[in-house]
């Protein structure tokens, strides 16, 4: 049998789950007026930035609205003007007691009245200026454009046709769930700044060679699926050399949470008796049972309670072993520790010890047991 050391170490307790990547934004481009695509100034797939032309509509009879609505306002402005005058003429002559108030009073009305005139023209060129930029179609975020659904000459309705869709690319987020017993961590992750991610994009070339990609969580949905029993959460990803796509599936590693100074033993060496969980140590050279609970689990490594550091726990072999067994624990030849044992330490092999003694194995007994078969947990007579 095989035994190894209690390590105590940080142990990152990861959840692994599957993930969708889902753009931050998305928007359908749609045209706010009804014409005709006069100009396609993109392509499929093309990258844009915010505020660059994608398309420009017919504006011919904007443009001539505009002209028309800038004449009146330029004719009302002088009527304006001239009353503005008149005004003046007529308080001159009040003044010399050559007319009664009541004359002033009127040219009063007018210069009101004409100066509403010329707010109202205003107001009407910026509006016929305003539909005019609805010819003239921009980017409305920087990132990718899909494909391009129209080209010069297609008629468009107002706020019905798709022109073309632009999709930010970087960052990018990663939609995944987690099971309900995680959302405090969750949260309590939210509000320290978000809990590390990573991602990896199966089935590719590049995924083999390439690091995972490293984001934060950076939401929790306001609510559990009652169906399944877990919540929505998203990450976000810098995502520059666009190794996220939109749609695809990946695989997802949340750091939940990280145990300061866990005792970390192998899964494997862990047994489930009718009171719970034990595993068989080494002790005095005897085998003897210790209760654990095992705190959380990460790969093949388990954190527990009711061990102390360094205690040598038995990993293999275990099918005859009964507490109060003497064992010989002998140095395993070629062997490394293993997975859980953590630093480097090497496991040992441990046998029950014929006539009932501990005997401690040296390199030469070692050496000298290498070619026979090894009974493994063998009791002692």
């Amino acid at each position: 049998m095989t035994t190894v050391p209690v390590r105590q170490r940080d142990l990152p307790v990861v959840l692994d789950a599957t993930g969708t990547v889902t753009a931050v934004t998305s928007v359908d481009v749609k045209p706010q007026v009804s014409s005709v695509v006069t100009k396609v100034l993109v392509q499929d797939g093309q990258f844009v930035r915010a505020g660059q032309p994608l398309v420009t509509l017919d504006a011919r009879g904007d443009e001539a609205k505009v002209a028309q609505l800038r004449a009146q306002m330029a004719k009302d402005e002088a009527a304006y003007a001239d009353a503005q005058r008149q005004l003046a003429r007529n308080r001159d002559l009040l003044a010399q007691n050559f007319i009664s108030p009541s004359v002033v009073d009127t040219s009063q009305a007018q210069v009101d009245a004409q100066r509403a005139v010329v707010a109202a023209d205003k107001a009407a060129v910026q509006a016929a200026e305003v539909t005019l930029g609805y010819s003239r179609i921009t980017a409305p975020l920087s990132g990718r454009v899909g494909v391009v659904a129209v080209s010069a000459g297609s008629a468009v309705q107002a706020n019905q046709t798709t022109l073309l869709t632009v999709t930010q690319l970087d960052p990018i987020d990663v939609g995944f769930s987690v099971p309900q017993r995680h959302l405090g961590d969750m949260l309590d992750a939210l509000r320290s700044g978000g809990a590390p991610v990573a991602a990896t994009v199966p089935d590719t070339r590049a995924a083999a060679s390439a690091p995972p990609l490293g984001g934060r969580l950076n939401f929790v949905d306001n609510a559990i699926d009652a169906a399944s029993g877990s919540v929505k959460v998203k990450a976000r990803f810098e995502n520059g050399g666009y190794r996220l796509w939109p749609g695809a599936y990946v695989r997802v590693g949340l750091t939940v949470q990280t145990l300061k100074g866990a005792l970390v033993v192998p899964q494997a060496a862990i047994v489930q008796g009718q009171r719970g969980s034990l595993v068989f140590i080494v002790e005095d050279g005897k085998a003897a049972v210790r209760p654990v609970q095992v705190l959380a689990t990460q790969g093949e490594d388990a954190a527990v309670s009711g061990l102390r550091p360094g205690l040598r726990v038995v990993l293999d072999g275990r099918q005859n072993l009964r507490p109060g067994t003497p064992v010989v624990e002998r140095a395993r030849e070629g062997g490394r520790a293993a997975s859980g044992a953590g630093g480097g330490g090497a496991g040992r092999a441990a046998s029950a010890a014929p006539g009932g003694g501990a005997r401690s194995g040296d390199g030469a007994s070692a050496q000298a047991a290498s070619g026979n078969t090894r009974r493994e947990g063998a009791a002692a007579p």
